[in-house]
């Protein structure tokens, strides 16, 4: 393995680490598991095209490197939650087009974020670095900690978080309430303080519009997608 400096390295003697995947593009899989292949301390043993599929798998892992737009619409944020709770961490892989889910994932405590376009040896390198339980600091990563210091955390509790996520997707507040399994007058408490809290942090949200837009700002909803120019 050659470094980005130049000097050849050997990593003989680094304990193997056990890598996962979550990406549902097969061509950016296919790519990582090329970049690893002769990564002798990098092991890539799990690929999946979501977080639960990932621990069908196997939950062993000493990283997970995770993509941000996944195809079930899962938000970048719940999913760095669900792989903590699980005690995996995790490194962000990228294309860093949208600011709103790379803050999210930082937010959330990523290790870092390493861009798809970096050339392989930056990518081996923070895989590497990562895995071991290192910060990995870029610009990016960087910008989404500073990033947008007008949209402070609100600190929703999990229970509130999974009310807005419903509520604001466009659930009626009897409908989250069956999903939840709240009862309906809880649900209405709940997005009672959810608003306050929102007003509180000088972010109003007093319409289910406003509610909307400050689940995707905070990444507990993904952004709408764009839809194709003709």
């Amino acid at each position: 393995m050659t470094q980005s400096t130049g000097e050849s390295v050997s990593y003989e003697h680094t304990a193997l680490r056990r890598i996962g995947l979550v990406e549902d593009h097969e061509s950016v899989a296919m790519g990582l598991r090329a970049i690893l292949a002769d990564e002798t301390d990098l092991d890539l043993v799990a690929v999946a095209a979501t977080v639960d599929e990932l621990f069908v798998q196997t939950r062993t892992l000493d990283l997970v490197v995770l993509d941000l737009r996944l195809g079930d619409g899962s938000s970048p944020r719940a999913n760095v939650e669900k792989l903590h709770a699980a005690g995996l961490q995790v490194l962000v892989y990228t294309s860093a087009e949208n600011p709103f889910l790379v803050r999210s994932a930082a937010r959330a405590g990523v290790l870092g974020v390493v861009r798809k376009s970096e050339p392989a040896a930056a990518i081996v390198s923070a895989i590497r670095q990562a895995a071991g339980g290192e910060q990995v600091v870029t610009t990016d990563w960087a910008a989404a900690i500073d990033g947008d210091p007008q949209l402070p955390d609100v600190g929703l509790s999990p229970r509130q978080r999974e009310v807005l996520a419903l509520y604001a997707s466009g659930e009626k507040a009897g409908r989250v309430a069956r999903l939840a399994g709240l009862s309906e007058q809880t649900v209405n408490d709940y997005l009672v303080r959810i608003r306050n809290k929102y007003a509180e942090a000088g972010r109003p949200a007093p319409t289910k519009t406003d509610l909307y837009k400050r689940a995707v700002e905070d990444g507990w909803l993904p952004m709408p997608e764009v839809p194709p120019q003709n």
